[in-house]
C-alpha cells in the first residue's frame, strides 16, 4: 500500500507506519458509540454548590500562593464559521435575516470605527459586508482572537485582549499572569504583533507582568486522508495527504504545560468588564474545588502506598468526591489506579439550547462508571433522547490538575480513549475524501481523567459563534 517515498513522508511528518495503518483501520471500522448510561443531572453527577461552599472554594484558591497557574486558551481556529453567512452574501448573493440584522445594527459592532475608516463613501450593502470579510478588515482570513469584540471608552478590544484582562483577575500569582495560546502557524505573527503592542498597556493597568507563550498543533498529530473506498488519498503529485486532526490533538500541547493549576477556556468565550464578575468568581470556585480534591487524592494515595489506608474510606472518596462508581468487587490496585490520574473540574451551565457537549455517566472497561463530556456525534441514535433530556451542557470551562503526587507531570497521552473519534466527508482539489479527527480535547482526549462537574451560572458563558452574537448584551 505504501511506497518507500510514502514511508519517508510519514517519518518526516513525525508519524509511524503503525499509527497510519491504525488510522486507516479506523476509517474501515468506524468508531463505536460511547456507552452512555444516563445524562448527569443536579446531585447525580452535577454538583450544586450553595453560596457558602462557593465562598469557601474561592478562599481556598486565593489562599494558595505557592502554586504555578497557567491559563490555556485554544485559539487556533479561523473565524470561518463566524462569518459564513457573510461569505455566502458576498460570493453567492445569498441574503438571509442574519445579513439584515448585521447591517441594521452595523454601528453597534465594536469594529465599526475600523470598518468605517476603510469604506468608500456611499458604500452599498455588499461593499460593507465585503469589507468585513475580505479587503478591508480581512476578518474572513483571521482567527477569532484577532477580531475586535468589545468597545470601551479607552478603545476597543480584540478577543485575545479580553483573555489578558481575565488572566489578570484570576490567573496571576506572585505578580505574574501566565497565558498560553495554541495558534495556527500562519497566524502566529499576527498574535505576537498585537500582544507586543498591547501587553505593556495591561501590565501597567493591572500592576502585573504577563508571561505569554504559544504553541502550534504538532504535525505528528495529523491524520491521513483516504478516498471514499478507504485507500490512501494521493495529491496530484502523488504524495499522501495529511490533515490536522481537530482540537483533540492539543492534548499534547496541554501535556507540556508545567503548572499546578491550568485553566482552559475557548478564545471566543469572553464578556465585557461590566459583566465579568461571575466569570472571575466561578473560575476561582472551580480551582478551589480542584485543589481540595487534589489534596485529598494525594493523601489517600500516600496511605495506600504505606499500607495504612482503609479501603472502604478510599472507596467512599472515589465514589462521592471523584464521581467514579465502583464495581461490586474492587481492590487496592484498582483504587490506586483510579486515584493516580489527572483531575479536571468542569463548569456546567444550564441547557438553554446552545450547541455543545453534555455531561454523561458512561461505563468503562474496568467495570466502573464515570463522568464524561460527550458530543452528539458520539451518541448512538437510540441514546439521543438522553442527550435531549440533559439539564446541563459543557461551555468548555475547565480547571485541570496535571501533576502527580510526587510533583511530576502526567503524560496526558496515556489518559485518552483512542477508540473515540469522528470521521467526516471533505474534499481537496475538487475530489472527495474522508477525514478523521482525534478524540476531542475535552471529550475522548480526557476520557480517563477524574472528572467533576459543578453547576455554574449561565452568565459565565458568552461565546461568539457567529458575528451577530456580538450584538448580545454580554458583548455590548
Amino acid at each position: 500500500m505504501f511506497t518507500s517515498n510514502d514511508l519517508r513522508q510519514i517519518a518526516e511528518h513525525g508519524l509511524t507506519l503503525e499509527a497510519v495503518e491504525q488510522q486507516i483501520e479506523n476509517f474501515r471500522r468506524g468508531f463505536s458509540s460511547l456507552p452512555v448510561v444516563r445524562a448527569a443531572a443536579p446531585n447525580d453527577g452535577v454538583q450544586m454548590l450553595d453560596a457558602a461552599a462557593a465562598d469557601a472554594a474561592v478562599a481556598r484558591y486565593d489562599a494558595t500562593s505557592a502554586r504555578t497557574v497557567v491559563k490555556f486558551v485554544p485559539a487556533s481556529g479561523a473565524a470561518t464559521r463566524m462569518f459564513k453567512e457573510l461569505f455566502e452574501f458576498v460570493n453567492d448573493d445569498k441574503r438571509g435575516k442574519g445579513i439584515d440584522t448585521l447591517l441594521d445594527n452595523i454601528e453597534k459592532f465594536a469594529f465599526w470605527p475600523e470598518l468605517k475608516a476603510v469604506l468608500p463613501k456611499d458604500a452599498d450593502d455588499k461593499t460593507i459586508v465585503r469589507a468585513i470579510v475580505k479587503e478591508g478588515l480581512g476578518y474572513g482570513n483571521k482567527p477569532k482572537g484577532l477580531v475586535t469584540f468589545h468597545a470601551y471608552p479607552e478603545g476597543a478590544r480584540k478577543a485575545v485582549e479580553e483573555h489578558l484582562v481575565e488572566g489578570a483577575a484570576y490567573a496571576a500569582t506572585n505578580g505574574v499572569a501566565r497565558i498560553h495560546f495554541t495558534v495556527s502557524p500562519e497566524h502566529l505573527e499576527g498574535f505576537k504583533s498585537l500582544l507586543t503592542e498591547k501587553v505593556p498597556l495591561y501590565e501597567q493597568r493591572f500592576g502585573i507582568r504577563y508571561d505569554i507563550s504559544f504553541s502550534t498543533q504538532k504535525p505528528s498529530t495529523d491524520t491521513i486522508a483516504v478516498n471514499p473506498d478507504n485507500t490512501p488519498f494521493r495529491q496530484d503529485d502523488g504524495r499522501l495527504l495529511f490533515r490536522p486532526a481537530g482540537h483533540g490533538a492539543l492534548i499534547e500541547n496541554l501535556s507540556e504545560i508545567d503548572a499546578d493549576v491550568v485553566f482552559i477556556k475557548n478564545i471566543d468565550n469572553v464578556t465585557t468588564d461590566a459583566l465579568r464578575g461571575d466569570t472571575i468568581r466561578y473560575k476561582k470556585v472551580l480551582a478551589g474545588v480542584l485543589l481540595d480534591l487534589q489534596e485529598q487524592t494525594f493523601d489517600h494515595l500516600r496511605r495506600l502506598d504505606a499500607g495504612t489506608a482503609e479501603l472502604a474510606s478510599v472507596a467512599a472518596f472515589v465514589e462521592q468526591k471523584l464521581c467514579v462508581k465502583l464495581p461490586a468487587e474492587y481492590d487496592a490496585a484498582l483504587l490506586r489506579a483510579l486515584l493516580d490520574r489527572p483531575i479536571r473540574v468542569c463548569g456546567m451551565v444550564r441547557n438553554e439550547g446552545e450547541p455543545g457537549g453534555g455531561p454523561f455517566w458512561v461505563t468503562n472497561s474496568d467495570g466502573t462508571e464515570s463522568l464524561q463530556i460527550a458530543e452528539s456525534s458520539q451518541i448512538a441514535p437510540a441514546d439521543l433522547p438522553l442527550m435531549q433530556a440533559a439539564t446541563h451542557f459543557n461551555p468548555v470551562d475547565l480547571v485541570c490538575g496535571l501533576r502527580r503526587m510526587d510533583g511530576t507531570r502526567f503524560d496526558l497521552r496515556n489518559f485518552t480513549d483512542p477508540a473515540t473519534g469522528f470521521i467526516s466527508s471533505k474534499s481537496s482539489g475538487g475530489r472527495e475524501l474522508r477525514a478523521q479527527e482525534l478524540p476531542g480535547l475535552w471529550n475522548g482526549a480526557m476520557a480517563r481523567w477524574n472528572t467533576v462537574f459543578i453547576d455554574v451560572p449561565i452568565s459565565t458563558f458568552s461565546p461568539v459563534k457567529v458575528v451577530q452574537d456580538l450584538l448580545r448584551p454580554q458583548h455590548q
